[in-house]
C-alpha cells in the first residue's frame, strides 16, 4: 500500500556555497546603514586609538540589533550572520560580543539613544511624519531563571526577574524608550513613567519635541503630544509633570467613593452610545462625562466614564452598580467624549507592541550585570525599531501591518542564490517564492534613503 506523503522525497547534501539565507536580515542591515544608524552607533562608542578593538563596536552592536530583529534570542544566534560573510561581512565572535555589550556604560548608552533618534528623524522624513504623536506607556514582567542576575527580584505576580517600563509610538509601534528595573519595582511609579516619557520625547525629531521639555512655553509647541496609560499612571504628580511639558494626558482612573458617587449621579439620559474603532455603535456600551473634581490633578481635568453590561460569566466589582461595569478616563483634552473614550480604549494596542518586543529578545536578559542587561534592552528596542521602519518605508498592504513572526517567515529568512558579476554581488531570489517581488521592492525603497 502506498503511504500518503506530505512532501516529496529528496536526497540531502551539505556544502553549497552559492545559496544564502537570512536575505531579509541583510535588508534590515542595509536599512540601518542607510538610515545612518550604524555610523551613528560607531561614533557613539568611543573605543578608538592605539588599543582600539579589531571590530568596530558600533557596527558590532548594529549587527546584534539586526540579529534580534530577525528573531535571534541570544548572543549565540549571531552565528546565523557570522556564517554568511557574503551578506554580513566579518562578524565578531561570541566572546567579543559579550565583552562589547558588557562595556556599555551610562555615557555610551546615552550615545546609542541619540544615534537611534538621529536615524529615526531620517526615517520619518522618508515615511512622512504623523499628525499628533500619541505615546503609550506601559510596563512588562520579564522572568529570569537564575539568581545571579544583578537587581533581579521577586515581583507582584509571584515570579522572579525584571520589571521594565516602556514608551511606544502608537502610530507605528516604534519602541521609543525603555528602562530596565528590578522585579519589585512598582507599576504605578510616576517617576519612572516620567523618565520613559522624557526619553521618548528625546527620540522624536526636533520639530516634534519642540515645546515638550519641562518649562517650555506653550507657544513653542509645533506638534501636539499625548501620553496614554492605564490605571498604573493614575498619579497626580505624573499628570502635572506632563502638563508642565505641554503634553496632553489620557489616563485610566482608579475607582473610589467620590468617583462612584459621580457615576450614580449621572441621569439615564446623560449617557451616550459608545462607538467601536470603525465608528459603528458599540454593543451595549455607553459614555458619560462625570461632574467630579479629582484633588491634586491639573485644572481642567475631565472624567469620562464608559459603562457596559459584563459579558456572560464575568463578575461585577464592588464599585459597579445597576448591573454595569464602569471604567473611567481622566484627560485634559478638549473634544467629544465619545471620541476621547475610544482614543483611550485604543491604548490596549500597547500589548501588541510589548508582544513584539518579547519576540525580539526581551525575554532574554543574558548578562549578570544590570548595566549590561540595560544595554541589551536598548538593542532590543533598536531591533523592534528596525522592523517598524521597514514596515514604514519599504512595505505595502498586509506586510506593512505584519507582526514580527510574519515578516520573518515571508521576508527576513528568505533564501537567494549569489551571483558574482565583476566586483558586484547579486542576489537572485527564487522565482516561485510568493513574496520575492515584495522583498525586491523593499530593497529598492530602502535604497532611496541614500548611502
Amino acid at each position: 500500500m502506498n503511504a500518503t506523503k506530505a512532501v516529496q522525497r529528496v536526497r540531502v547534501m551539505a556544502g553549497d556555497r552559492q545559496v544564502v539565507s537570512q536575505v531579509g536580515m541583510h535588508l534590515l542591515g542595509d536599512l540601518a546603514d542607510r538610515a545612518g544608524l550604524t555610523s551613528a552607533y560607531s561614533a557613539a562608542v568611543p573605543w578608538t586609538g592605539e588599543r582600539a578593538p579589531g571590530h568596530d563596536r558600533g557596527r558590532l552592536l548594529a549587527q546584534v540589533a539586526v540579529m534580534l530583529a530577525g528573531g535571534g534570542q541570544c548572543v549565540a544566534d549571531m552565528a546565523a550572520l557570522r556564517d554568511q560573510a557574503d551578506l554580513f561581512g566579518e562578524v565578531a565572535s561570541a566572546p567579543t560580543i559579550w565583552r562589547a555589550v558588557g562595556e556599555v556604560d551610562a555615557k555610551v548608552l546615552d550615545g546609542l539613544r541619540r544615534a537611534r533618534a538621529q536615524a529615526r528623524a531620517r526615517v520619518w522624513t522618508a515615511a512622512g511624519p504623523p499628525g499628533q504623536i500619541i505615546l503609550d506607556v506601559d510596563a512588562a514582567l520579564v522572568e529570569v531563571h537564575s539568581e545571579n542576575k544583578e537587581s533581579a527580584a521577586s515581583h507582584f505576580k509571584g515570579g522572579y526577574g525584571f520589571h521594565p517600563m516602556f514608551c511606544f509610538a502608537d502610530h507605528s509601534g516604534e519602541a521609543l524608550a525603555g528602562i530596565l528595573r528590578p522585579g519589585n519595582a512598582t507599576a504605578n511609579s510616576g517617576d519612572d513613567q516620567l523618565v520613559v516619557v522624557d526619553l521618548a520625547v528625546a527620540q522624536l525629531p526636533a520639530e516634534h519635541r519642540a515645546g515638550h521639555t519641562a518649562g517650555d512655553p506653550a507657544s513653542t509647541v509645533v506638534h501636539p503630544v499625548l501620553v496614554r496609560t492605564d490605571t498604573a499612571g493614575y498619579v497626580a504628580a505624573f499628570a502635572n509633570a506632563l502638563v508642565a511639558r505641554n503634553i496632553e494626558f489620557s489616563i485610566g482612573a482608579r475607582m473610589n467613593e467620590q468617583v462612584s458617587e459621580a457615576i450614580r449621579a449621572v441621569p439615564n439620559d446623560g449617557w451616550q452610545r459608545a462607538i467601536d474603532g470603525d465608528g459603528e455603535p458599540r454593543h451595549r456600551g455607553q459614555v458619560a462625562e462625570l461632574d467630579v473634581s479629582i484633588p491634586g490633578w491639573p485644572p481642567g481635568t475631565r472624567a469620562i466614564c464608559r459603562r457596559e453590561q459584563p459579558h456572560p460569566g464575568a463578575q461585577l466589582r464592588l464599585w459597579d452598580t445597576d448591573g454595569f461595569r464602569h471604567q473611567v478616563t481622566l484627560t485634559n483634552s478638549a473634544g467629544d467624549i465619545v471620541e476621547l473614550e475610544l482614543r483611550q480604549r485604543r491604548h490596549a494596542r500597547v500589548e501588541n507592541a510589548i508582544k513584539a518586543l518579547r519576540d525580539t529578545g526581551l525575554d532574554r536578559m543574558p548578562f549578570r550585570r544590570f548595566a549590561a542587561n540595560q544595554a541589551w534592552l536598548e538593542l532590543v528596542l533598536t531591533g523592534a525599531d528596525l522592523l517598524a521602519w521597514l514596515r514604514a518605508v519599504a512595505l505595502d498592504g498586509e506586510l506593512a501591518r505584519g507582526e514580527p513572526k510574519t515578516l520573518r517567515y515571508r521576508l527576513l529568512h528568505a533564501a537567494a542564490r549569489i551571483v558574482r558579476r565583476g566586483r558586484q554581488v547579486v542576489l537572485r531570489l527564487p522565482a516561485n517564492w510568493p513574496w520575492a517581488v515584495d522583498l525586491a521592492g523593499a530593497y529598492r525603497r530602502v535604497g532611496l534613503l541614500g548611502t
